[in-house]
């Protein structure tokens, strides 16, 4: 080879170096944050397992292809308001972050939501209950996508009432979405001809609910509506089960229960739960091929609801900022959100109203007996697909100041 054809040969490596460097300074940087409880009664069912799930969606999208670069960071927010607003602060102010991902413990989310809107910046709610999210409290800034408290109570409400539970008492958590978990259900018994004959109020979180299980259990109500999640939920019906309350004639409606927590207690103890989700790993081939994907890097553990939303809202908040190829005003990536219909593996095809909720089906679910299980993580059947036009409240009745006045479905 001639000293020609070498210095021809180490410009075109020189052209394709500058070449690889222009295109990666041409990508749009953004950043997502993934706030959660990664050390509380959350821990299991979002945790670590939505990191997982932002980032397998942030490599389905493969943002290069789209002229992005995108990184997920995460961090604790210890089911605490304040330390959820710090860690949100210094990610908008200090370190660059775009958008805001999961959230559950609903007093947590709508302090964020609030931040988001101050910082124009993006908020995509999986984890958090409370229907304020896109009732009173709603923003332009914010998608709330998996579920919330008026779709739970739409759901294990409305079916309880069916199977005969007219009469309720309540075991409520004493924060944001414990007390709109119980106002939501509250409002369905009573719509539906139930009547609610009383309730306690309990510490968030709580291992022990002896006391408050006894005073259920002496009030004589038909259904005890536990209007709590994650530990706090599995601790309430082991001790239920435990004081045989449910062999005793009384229904408990699991307003809120993640796969984790059956799958903790196990069949013996959850067996005819019902309750209401979006999401289950073995609904459909989406689902199976997602789990199967997904228990690869969490080894032992299969898909929350609450995971899904974060894999879900991520890949379809990636396809808006790629539209408008920018992720820098936040209000303009929800609004092309909202205006684009979602499509992905594990909800199938939806949209986004103009108050931020998401709209997709819900499901009644049932805990398997024992003898039904074929495997350590089959533990559901569907009851009853809700569709989504019947699964959510109605616009007209949130109370979004945003869409006052607009025609509700």
């Amino acid at each position: 080879m001639t000293v020609r054809h070498h210095v021809a040969r180490l410009l075109g490596s020189l052209c394709a170096l500058g070449a690889g460097a222009a295109f990666a300074a041409d990508l749009v940087p953004v950043k997502i944050g993934v706030l959660n409880d990664r050390s509380g009664v959350y821990f299991d069912s979002t945790g670590e397992g939505s990191v997982v799930a932002a980032r397998m969606a942030v490599e389905d999208f493969k943002p290069e292809a789209h002229g992005l670069k995108v990184e997920v960071v995460s961090a604790d927010h210890q089911n605490k308001p304040d330390v959820g607003a710090s860690v949100t602060r210094q990610w908008y102010d200090r370190d660059g972050v775009d958008a805001v991902f999961d959230v559950p413990t609903s007093s947590v989310a709508l302090a964020i939501a609030q931040i988001t809107k101050e910082k124009n910046k993006a908020f995509i709610n999986s984890g958090g209950g409370t229907a304020d999210l896109t009732g009173p409290a709603c923003t332009p800034n914010t998608v709330h996508w998996t579920y919330d408290t008026a779709a739970l109570a739409n759901g294990t409400g409305k079916a309880m009432l069916k199977r005969g539970g007219k009469t309720w008492y309540f075991i409520t958590a004493d924060y944001a979405f414990g007390l709109a978990l119980e106002r939501d259900t509250k409002a369905v018994v009573e719509k539906n001809g139930g009547t609610v004959v009383g309730g306690v109020r309990t510490p968030f979180p709580n291992p022990d609910f002896s006391s408050f299980l006894l005073q259920a259990q002496a009030s004589g109500a038909q259904v005890i509506g536990l209007a709590d999640a994650g530990l706090d939920a599995a601790n309430a019906i082991k001790q239920a089960h435990e004081f045989g309350i449910r062999q005793g004639g009384q229904k408990i409606a699991a307003l809120l229960i993640a796969i984790t927590d059956i799958h903790s207690l196990g069949l013996e103890v959850a067996q005819g739960l019902d309750f209401t989700a979006s999401f289950y790993w073995d609904l459909n081939d989406g689902t199976r091929a997602f789990a199967e994907r997904f228990e690869k890097r969490m080894p032992g553990k299969k898909p929350t609801s609450y995971q899904a939303g974060v894999y879900a809202s991520t890949l379809h908040y990636l396809k808006a900022v790629a539209a408008l190829h920018s992720a820098k005003d936040g209000a303009a990536v929800v609004a092309k959100m909202k205006e684009m219909p979602t499509d992905d593996p594990l909800f199938g095809k939806g949209t986004i109203r103009p108050d931020g909720r998401k709209i997709h089906p819900m499901y009644l679910f049932e805990a398997k007996a024992p003898s039904e299980s074929k495997g350590a993580w089959d533990l559901y059947k569907v009851l009853e697909t809700i569709p989504a036009e019947q699964a959510f409240r109605p616009m007209s009745e949130g109370g979004c100041p945003m869409v006052a006045g607009m025609t509700a479905k």
